[in-house]
């Protein structure tokens, strides 16, 4: 998996080939959408993100049973490249593996992709009960949780932009799954280790991080873009 999240990097979109045998792209927010879709080119694989603070509001989107994108009931074009897929509170099968997805950060102004504690906790007990109700019909769990902002106390900031969601450990603790991936927070070239949440690996994917997944097992980082290292 390429994962990539806050700072563009134009030698990667000129010198791809380091990052050639990823099979999926999950992105964690706040990138240029045509970034994302130069990168969607480039390896020509499936993509999955999650939108940021910065990023444009993408909410009210839905896919009719004819395959059009709607929005209040209208047909509508989404702001994100054709073919990407937004996983904010839903659940996701890519390449084998199940991604749930919830976006934004800590409300600090009037943006967009921005949730008080209570609303990011009323988002993540619906995407709960979207990963029960998929589990209970396939047997199968939560591979990677995709967010912009860390969890609450794992990797977070002390500044109140930058801090994480109080609801997220619980979510982990509910999903139980091998990844969560989120950005929001950049190292700015300091080394970054991996946190942890019980069996879960939590890692900061600011930059780009070609990574490796055996689902129920473990995260390996196989190519850093940056310092930090998962």
């Amino acid at each position: 998996m390429l994962a990539v999240s806050d700072e563009v990097d134009d030698a990667l979109v000129a010198a791809p080939a380091a990052v050639h045998g990823a099979q999926l792209i999950l992105a964690c927010g706040d990138l240029p959408f045509e970034y994302l879709g130069s990168l969607m080119n480039m390896l020509d694989v499936p993509l999955v993100f999650v939108p940021g603070n910065h990023d444009p509001d993408v909410s009210g989107y839905r896919s009719s049973r004819a395959g059009l994108t709607l929005k209040a009931g209208l047909p509508a074009r989404p702001p994100w490249p054709d073919g990407a897929i937004n996983a904010d509170g839903r659940i996701i099968d890519a390449v084998g593996l199940r991604l749930a997805g919830l976006g934004g950060c800590l409300r600090y102004s009037e943006g967009p992709n921005q949730y008080t504690d209570r609303q990011q906790a009323r988002r993540a007990r619906a995407l709960r009960c979207r990963a029960w109700w998929h589990r209970q019909r396939d047997g199968r769990g939560v591979d990677v949780l995709l967010t912009h902002a860390p969890p609450r106390g794992v990797g977070d900031g002390d500044d109140p932009p930058h801090r994480g969601f109080g609801a997220l450990p619980g979510l982990v603790a509910a999903l139980q799954p091998t990844a969560l991936l989120h950005g929001h927070v950049h190292p700015y070239g300091a080394p970054v280790r991996p946190g942890r949440l019980g069996r879960t690996t939590v890692c900061n994917v600011t930059g780009w991080h070609l990574l490796e997944l055996e689902p129920g097992v473990g995260l390996a980082e196989l190519l850093p873009g940056h310092r930090d290292a998962c």
